[in-house]
């Protein structure tokens, strides 16, 4: 069996697909998780960095999805 891979990009661009149907702002976001700047949130968006585990799941009540309804695999090219 394959393990997942997360694809981070696509990842990234579903939460702000996301976020903006929400009507959430980056700096809404930036005041929740209690960041300094709103560079983590971008970041997330570009798929550089994935949230953690812990932020996932507040970002999934946020947005109102499941978490896995956040993440974008990989697809397995046997499927």
């Amino acid at each position: 069996m394959d393990a997942p891979l997360v694809n981070a990009i696509e990842t990234g661009k579903n939460i702000k697909r996301l976020r903006e149907e929400k009507g959430i702002t980056v700096k809404e976001l930036q005041k929740v998780f209690g960041f300094d700047t709103p560079q983590a949130v971008y970041r997330w968006q570009r798929g550089e960095t994935l949230p953690c585990l812990d932020n996932l799941l507040v970002l999934a009540k946020i947005l109102d999805v499941q978490v896995e309804d956040l993440i974008i695999q990989n697809r397995n090219e046997n499927e």
